[in-house]
């Protein structure tokens, strides 16, 4: 056997069914085996997509995704999909082809240092030396991306390493590393003290993070908070942890959140963030949760105080800390409290509704309008700019997963990342919501839904500009407008075409609700929704 053959017989024996890549000569050896083995092979059509695909596949699967690239600009194309990966606790493993060992250090033709390059956005990375080690390492980087805070992990593999002999092939059952014992169960005596917290609290709130969903945790923690009755706002990455029109739910906090999330916030005399890192974006000011009582739980015990100091730190796994609160008896009463944020909500709601009109598509009630039409289960990817906070703001979710770039805004991550999301789950709907300058960035992936028959239900808010930095410019620039307007876009009719779609356009506001109708009715056909938005509005 050999280097080659064991990598995928690895594969095979994780249970891995689909892997996302793009070839070259030094990992030719790693393809010509995928040749003949039941795995298939997604060809993406830039490498960056390949870690893109492979987020949305494990985001709805639930299992670290592989995504597969050549050396030099293959692994340098990936490492910008990794970085995203890493920035929201997306495990993967991500294998790279290199240069042959005694070529390495030369400057040899395509030789990059990989594993150096994405040292500090990776879980752990190898660079084998010898083919009779990949098996333990194999299993050893699905351990490590999947367990603890999640996050990628990176094998760079010579090529001379995948074409060498090994012996009998023997895949471990057990993951030994001394240095590595993710904290799962919270410590009784800190469960105990969150306890006795909430039953002293009068306006607790719960901060839901992006980790309930990384930890399989949303049923029980939705029993937790229907059970004790406490109200919930959630980060960008927690969107859909419960669903937006639920009772408790009020919205997401942090610079583009609601307002009543953010008053929320303010005026709560208990916090617990709860898989949520305290990043600028969602607390602007630590001071200000520091000022009360605040509960910090998450798996990673590097994330606890690091930039605000909690009152009572909880480490271990959402899932299992929240079925321990599930099991003991609730006495809490916070019927005040969540009446009081009801009315706030009830007011923006208003407030929104009776807010002028623009005079063509206004695209948070078009986003509205669009995510109350999607099935119940359905999977709603926004892409960075805008449209993400407009999405934010307004996507209903019910049943189904909100999937975005948090961490590190990628843009150009809806796209592939809906690819991912749909062959991970053909039954259920996915809508992908993009910019037209973050459409421009993947609009090549298009060719990768074609090539697999991957229904995609594409939406396009055309402003014609680099909408979010244009926005920027606006405030801070004085409409100084430097390099944002998008002059030169192709015509997306004739794109749609081009790779066999059908297209439909909205202007006017009054359309939408046909459009969409239209846009979601054949669930095995690809569309483009081009949707027209003034550049001069504000998100």
């Amino acid at each position: 056997m050999t280097g080659a053959e064991a990598l995928v017989r690895c594969l095979e024996c994780e249970g891995v069914e689909y892997v996302f890549g793009y070839p070259g000569a030094v990992i030719c050896p790693v393809f010509d085996v995928l040749y003949d083995s039941e795995i298939r092979v997604v060809l993406v059509r830039q490498e960056q997509n390949a870690a893109h695909e492979a987020s949305g596949y494990t985001r709805i699967s639930g299992k670290p995704a592989v995504a597969i690239a050549t050396s030099g600009p293959g692994a340098t194309n990936l490492m910008t999909g990794i970085a995203t990966a890493y920035a929201d606790s997306i495990p993967m493993v991500c294998i790279t082809g290199q240069v042959e060992w005694k070529l390495m250090g030369t400057d040899g033709f395509q030789e990059t240092d990989v594993s150096g390059a994405v040292e500090s956005f990776v879980k752990y990375s190898y660079i084998v030396d010898r083919a009779e080690d990949i098996p333990r390492i194999m299993k050893e980087a699905f351990f490590i991306a999947s367990t603890g805070r999640p996050g990628p992990v990176l094998i760079d593999l010579p090529v001379d390493v995948q074409e060498a002999e090994m012996g009998e092939f023997r895949y471990p059952q057990k993951v030994q590393l001394r240095s590595y014992k993710p904290t799962v169960e919270g410590h009784p005596l800190q469960i105990e003290r969150v306890l006795k917290a909430l039953r002293e609290a009068k306006k607790p709130l719960i901060v839901a993070g992006g980790g309930l969903h990384l930890s399989g945790a949303v049923p029980v923690f939705r029993e937790f908070v229907r059970t004790y009755r406490i109200p919930v706002v959630s980060t960008m990455m927690g969107l859909s942890v419960l669903p937006t029109e639920d009772p408790l739910n009020f919205g997401m906090v942090g610079n583009n959140g609601h307002s009543f999330g953010n008053a929320a916030v303010r005026e709560a005399d208990l916090v617990i963030m709860a898989g949520a890192r305290v990043a600028d974006r969602t607390i602007r000011d630590p001071a200000l949760i520091e000022k009360k009582l605040l509960v910090h739980i998450d798996v990673d015990p590097a994330e606890i105080g690091k930039n605000a100091g909690p009152a009572i730190p909880l480490v271990g796994d959402l899932k299992h800390i929240f079925t321990t609160f599930c099991r003991q008896e609730s006495r809490t009463s916070y019927q005040e409290w969540a009446d009081y944020l009801r009315a706030a909500r009830s007011a923006w709601m208003q407030e929104f509704k009776e807010r002028d009109l623009p005079t063509g598509i206004d695209p948070g009630r078009f986003m509205r309008a669009l995510s109350q039409a999607m099935e119940e289960d359905a999977v709603y990817v926004a892409d960075v700019g805008q449209n993400q906070l407009w999405s934010c703001a307004n996507v209903v979710i019910r049943q189904g997963r909100f999937l975005t770039s948090g961490g590190m805004g990628t843009m150009g991550y809806a796209l592939p990342a809906a690819i991912g999301a749909k062959i991970a789950d053909p039954s259920r709907q996915v809508v992908a919501v993009c910019g037209d300058g973050a459409f421009q960035m993947t609009m090549m992936e298009l060719a990768t839904a074609r090539q697999y028959q991957v229904p995609v239900k594409l939406v396009v808010i055309r402003n014609r500009t680099l909408g979010l930095v244009h926005q920027y410019q606006h405030y801070h620039y004085k409409n100084r407008y430097s390099a944002t307007i998008l002059d030169g876009d192709p015509d997306l009719g004739c794109l749609a075409k081009a790779y066999g779609m059908d297209y439909l356009h909205l202007s006017m506001g009054r359309d939408t609700d046909a459009v969409i109708e239209a846009f979601l009715r054949d669930p095995d056909s690809s569309v483009l929704l081009e949707c027209d938005v003034d550049p001069d509005l504000l998100a």
